[in-house]
């Protein structure tokens, strides 16, 4: 059913189409596609890095539905700017996307609105926008060694941002996510931050979309995320990522034998207060479509909706939390000390950069003199003045 812009003209049904870039997470993916598919998503166009935890797998039980459309990328260089953005362009030259939705496979777009779908918010939302921003929640719960159940991440982060580096070692919150028409050609910059198509405004309040992102669903699954995402920029040397980025700075945490205790103070212990608030919309749209038999492979499902993953005792937590306090500390003197070197470094680069233009500058204007026809007859009468000389030197008895 066709809804109305708010500019009160009567929108068509629009097709949205979303672009997946992925590499083993396949504790998440199934759940990640089934809530969208079922929000009104027409179709994931996802990229498998080749994974080897059997992430493959599972998008290609869901390619055979004819809903995922399913491509490799065999390079573990973390180039994902220009891999979505060969997507992205692919969702509208040949899928025609109206809106296009680049996610990783962590992250859950939904309607602020809840009694929205995403379709119905974007029914809403008029073309003319261009691009726009969708802020990004990190989702959290219990601590656990294993294990995917969602049960467990529904608290919302949104602890003051100031204490979040001295107290869990996060930079800051998500960065926003940017979701555009559909562009043949368009580039999507790293991280699905940014876009090339202009942004003209954000959609109405009742239309705006989110995104819940779950980072951190178990040990065993962010530890591997982390050691991939630090090798892979290793890997590629045109990638040179700041200081403060959260992938480099637990591969840091990881190579030092300390990204456990991290990942455990990260997540609230107990039921949170100050600083977090519940939100179980993942899980209870999940068990919705179970319920009414729409989930498309139901079985890949089991994981996430179960409610026994292995857990930290008090003791643990609480050897985290002396552990972290010892860590952090030292991870924000070497952030402001590679801050300081990086800014230093800068502006030794630039003041070469204003030497050698001043230098081309001088040079081009000795070239200029030097080329006018009064000094080219300066030094031609030069030449002949010191020939004769010679001359008249040799003459002499």
């Amino acid at each position: 059913m066709a809804d109305r812009t708010s500019e009160g003209e009567v929108q068509k049904d629009v097709r949205i189409v979303m672009t997946l870039m992925v590499r083993d997470e396949a504790d998440i993916i199934a759940a990640m596609i089934e809530h969208h598919l079922a929000q009104g998503v027409d179709l994931i166009i996802a990229t498998d890095n080749a994974s080897i935890d059997g992430t493959r797998d599972i998008l290609a039980a869901y390619a055979s539905t004819g809903r995922v459309e399913l491509h490799d990328y065999l390079e573990h260089d973390k180039n994902q700017s220009a891999v979505v953005s060969a997507m992205a362009s692919r969702a509208a030259a040949v899928h025609h996307a109206d809106w296009v939705l680049n996610a990783d496979a962590d992250e859950f777009f939904v309607a602020k609105d809840r009694t929205l779908s995403l379709k119905d918010a974007f029914r809403g939302i008029p073309k003319h926008l261009g691009s726009f921003s969708a802020p990004v929640t990190n989702m959290t719960g219990r601590p656990a060694r294993s294990g995917a159940a969602l049960g467990r991440l529904v608290w919302r982060d949104i602890r003051d941002e100031e204490s979040l580096m001295s107290s869990v070692a996060l930079h800051a919150h998500p960065s926003a996510n940017a979701i555009h028409v559909g562009r043949p050609g368009v580039t999507v910059q790293q991280g699905n931050h940014g876009v090339d198509i202009p942004s003209q405004g954000q959609p109405e309040d009742r239309f705006a979309i989110e995104v819940l992102h779950v980072p951190w669903r178990s040990y065993a699954q962010y530890s591997t995320k982390v050691i991939n995402t630090g090798r892979a920029y290793d890997a590629n040397p045109l990638l040179n990522p700041s200081p403060r980025h959260h992938g480099m700075r637990d591969y840091r945490f990881w190579r030092a034998g300390v990204l456990e205790p991290i990942y455990i103070v990260r997540h609230p212990a107990g039921e949170p207060e100050a600083g977090f608030s519940y939100d179980s919309r993942i899980v209870d749209g999940l068990l919705s479509v179970v319920g009414r038999g729409e989930a498309l492979r139901p079985q890949f499902l089991t994981a996430v909706l179960d409610d026994t993953d292995e857990g930290y005792t008090d003791e643990e937590v609480a050897r985290a939390a002396e552990v972290s306090a010892i860590v952090i500390p030292l991870e924000v003197e070497h952030i402001a000390a590679s801050t300081r070197w990086r800014d230093l470094y800068r502006g030794e680069a630039a003041e070469r950069k204003r030497v050698e233009a001043t230098l081309d500058r001088v040079t081009q204007q000795r070239d200029a003199l030097a080329s006018r026809p009064e000094a080219r007859l300066r030094r031609l009468g030069g030449r002949l003045l010191r020939r004769f000389t010679s001359r008249e030197s040799e003459r002499k008895p």
